[in-house]
């Protein structure tokens, strides 16, 4: 049997030097997040995270970048690996009063120093890493990704 890795999105918006990120409740603990989730069959990568990232936080996404590619093994579910493409972009407009997808206690925005001082209530070391690796420097263009949905 083949072995597939769990295809992730994962968004990383930046304004006024504030990250936005979620606080969820998982498994009655409360974490932080990035705007995050899966790809789900028949959409686009970016397809992906614009929902995703409208479902989460109620704000309107329009990635620039690719930031990087993780495999990322769950430590609590040995037979779970996540295959996670992290984007960066623009939030351009928030629908307040949207509802949050169930699980998103709120959206948050975060200094770099927040975040670490946090570092413990991080859903996974997927998050600061992403983080850091964006402000390190990596952007990778859009045009890395191919889609051929319709073939």
């Amino acid at each position: 049997m083949q072995w597939k890795p769990n295809t992730t999105v994962a968004a990383i918006a930046e304004h006024d030097g504030r990250f936005l990120l979620v606080e969820e409740s998982i498994n009655g603990n409360i974490v932080f997040n990035q705007p995050a989730g899966h790809l789900e069959q028949g959409e686009t990568l970016i397809e992906a995270i614009k929902r995703e990232v409208m479902e989460e936080t109620a704000w309107e996404f329009e990635p620039s970048s690719l930031v990087g590619v993780y495999l990322y093994p769950n430590p609590h579910q040995p037979d779970i690996t996540y295959l996670r493409f992290c984007f960066y972009g623009k939030c351009t407009n928030e629908h307040k009063g949207q509802a949050l997808d169930e699980g998103i206690v709120r959206a948050v925005w975060l200094t770099p120093a927040e975040i670490e001082t946090e570092h413990q209530r991080m859903r996974s070391p997927l998050v600061p890493r992403c983080i850091k690796d964006h402000l390190d420097g990596n952007s990778y263009p859009l045009e890395l990704l191919h889609h051929y949905l319709d073939q």
